[in-house]
């Protein structure tokens, strides 16, 4: 009879439990303060191009404070037998709400730009280059704290996007704001809208895409699934590699599962799989090795 090894990773154990909260805790309280700024001053001008940008960064608050939930799941959510992962998949599904977020803010610009077609707004040029200048200033302290992050966490990708976009929008507001002080083109403003939801748009998409991708448990981009395949065939004592699965379950988590065909004994075929797999980056894989004579599981590790 076959017997089993098990040298597993905790859920959070890894880039997937270690990811900083405090960037994201400074973040919601710049971009929050900001947002009641922009947002009053521009009601008060009746700029399309403040209130779209306000739009944004009341989805920068939403996103960093579900990203924030989200990785206090994943560090502190308790794993169960019916949650073997524990709340990983949390940072997933805020990436999808935060995609959705920014494609609706950037669906009402565009409505409100058609709307006031016909009507040569009159908004204050200046007003509009203060608060620009100081929402440019809290995008680019809020980038700087999040950017390291976000290649770690989808999440915090998600935040960073949002950001990222406001910032673009901050240009844009005072691009419009100068125009508008020159020459008193108040259309100005309306474009300067209509272009920021148009940059918003596809980068939302590919978040989305990218966060689905994730939850259809395809393979990750970076790992090419073929090449692995044929580095597990080529070990000397392996004679079949089938049922082999790569997926990831969030952002810094990669995981694997493969049989292996083989009729040498377990010590020479499962150390040899393990280095395979780590050298493509998956250190949280099962290995299960078939008795090629017998046709039933001899072996499995997981680790």
């Amino acid at each position: 009879m076959g017997h089993s090894h098990s040298h597993s990773h905790t859920p959070a154990a890894g880039a997937a439990g270690e990811r900083r909260l405090w960037p994201m805790v400074l973040a919601v309280a710049l971009i929050g303060g900001f947002f009641v700024v922009e947002l009053i001053a521009g009601i008060l001008v009746n700029s399309l191009a403040l209130i779209a940008d306000a739009g944004h960064m009341l989805t920068d608050v939403v996103a960093l404070i579900m990203g924030l939930i989200a990785l206090l799941l994943g560090r502190h959510g308790r794993t169960t037998d019916t949650r073997s992962f524990g709340w990983h998949r949390a940072e997933v599904f805020t990436a999808v709400a935060n995609a959705v977020l920014l494609i609706g803010v950037a669906a009402f610009v565009l409505y409100e730009a058609i709307e006031r077609i016909g009507n040569d707004p009159q908004v204050p040029g200046l007003t509009l280059i203060i608060v620009a200048l100081l929402g440019l200033a809290v995008n680019l302290v809020v980038m700087l704290l999040l950017r390291a992050d976000a290649q770690e966490s989808i999440a915090v990708r998600g935040a960073y996007l949002e950001v990222l976009a406001d910032a673009v929008g901050s240009v844009g507001v005072l691009i419009a704001g100068i125009v508008a002080l020159t020459t008193g083109w108040g259309y100005a403003d309306i474009v300067v809208a209509v272009l920021i939801a148009l940059w918003v748009v596809p980068r939302a998409l590919r978040l989305a895409i990218e966060a689905l991708r994730i939850l259809n448990q395809q393979a990750p981009a970076h790992i090419d699934v073929e090449a692995l395949r044929a580095d597990l065939a080529g070990i000397p004592t392996v004679d079949d590699v089938h049922d082999l699965h790569v997926w990831t379950l969030t952002t810094g988590m990669d995981v694997a599962t493969v049989h292996l065909g083989s009729s040498r004994p377990n010590s020479e075929v499962l150390p040899a799989a393990q280095a395979v797999l780590a050298r493509h980056g998956l250190d949280h894989a099962t290995v299960q090795v078939d008795n090629d004579d017998q046709g039933r599981c001899r072996d499995e590790m997981t680790w």
